[in-house]
């Protein structure tokens, strides 16, 4: 059961948006999932530090980008859910190699806004199905470059309300990995590329967008890639040879396009997705002897059906 009414007497005031059994299927990529306690969209960030200083410790707080890359277990999330909207999707040119970008712009508009400064470097960016915020705690890659490549500094809301400006040495990047503490909230990040001729920018563009249609299930209900590359390994060749690929359970797929990729057909839970997921890691281990790791992050609490079977689907 949800424990927001318990929490209704400790929300602090806002300026922004505070909502109670939030929805977040149609906020999350799967089109799957429990409702948030609460869901916050913040006016600015000092509305967002004040929220989060007032708000019990106990409260436990975690930021929802796009919605790509994330499980919402079928049971809801706990505590607080904060979502940055257009107030944070701010892209703004420092200087002739660096832009400084808002926690909530996406990958695309960063990526578009240095082309049109001359800024070339940060054309990965187009490709990854994300805001700024996800992909600085993720340290969000594709075609061979990763946001630890191009960050300068993060500025940082902590769970306890606190701002900080965090450089790259203290994110402690690592393959699909920060330091980012539990709960903190990238407001903003600063960007550093090189010069580079806008149309040369955009071709580049153009290219990892080309390869994208062509190799992932774009126009699915997907979370993106599921499974990191283990060392020297590439987790799509290991699902295939496990011979999971059109795998399902309930309403969930293995993609026939691209293996590392899940599908919702229409009707699946997230118990399904995540079963599915699990499933397909007992075979690549059977199979291979290697374990996948989870690239996607599952949240929030079981569904009755789970709950009853111990997570079992």
């Amino acid at each position: 059961m949800s424990s927001a009414p318990a929490l209704d007497a400790t929300m602090p005031p806002v300026r922004g948006k505070l909502t109670a059994h939030a929805p977040l299927a149609p906020l999350v990529w799967f089109k799957s999932g429990g409702p948030a306690d609460w869901l916050f969209e913040p006016k600015d960030a000092d509305d967002l530090a004040a929220f989060l200083t007032a708000l019990d410790p106990a409260v436990p707080v975690m930021a929802l980008g796009l919605g790509s890359n994330l499980i919402v277990r079928d049971g809801g999330v706990p505590g607080v859910v904060v979502r940055l909207g257009k107030a944070f999707a701010r892209v703004e040119p420092v200087d002739a190699t660096t832009l400084r970008c808002g926690g909530g712009a996406s990958g695309i508009l960063v990526s578009s806004s240095a082309r049109d400064a001359g800024i070339g470097g940060l054309e990965f960016l187009r490709s990854i199905p994300g805001t700024v915020g996800g992909f600085v705690r993720m340290n969000g890659g594709a075609y061979g470059r990763e946001v630890k490549d191009v960050l300068v500094e993060a500025d940082v809301v902590l769970r306890s309300g606190e701002r900080v400006t965090l450089p790259l040495a203290a994110l402690g990047f690592t393959y699909r990995h920060s330091d980012l503490p539990e709960g903190a909230v990238v407001v903003s990040a600063t960007f550093r590329g090189h010069p580079a001729d806008p149309q040369a920018v955009q071709a580049e563009m153009d290219r990892i967008s080309a390869a994208r249609e062509a190799s992932q299930p774009l126009r699915s209900k997907t979370g993106g890639s599921t499974f990191k590359n283990p060392p020297g390994e590439k987790a799509w060749a290991l699902v295939d040879g496990a011979g999971c690929r059109g795998l399902q359970v309930g309403g969930a797929q293995v993609s026939e396009k691209h293996t590392n990729f899940l599908i919702n057909t229409g009707t699946a839970t997230s118990a399904d997705i995540e079963a599915l997921g699990e499933e397909v890691r007992r075979r690549v281990k059977e199979q291979s002897g290697i374990t996948l790791e989870w690239e996607i992050r599952r949240v929030g609490r079981l569904g009755a059906d789970q709950a009853d079977n111990g997570g079992r689907a």
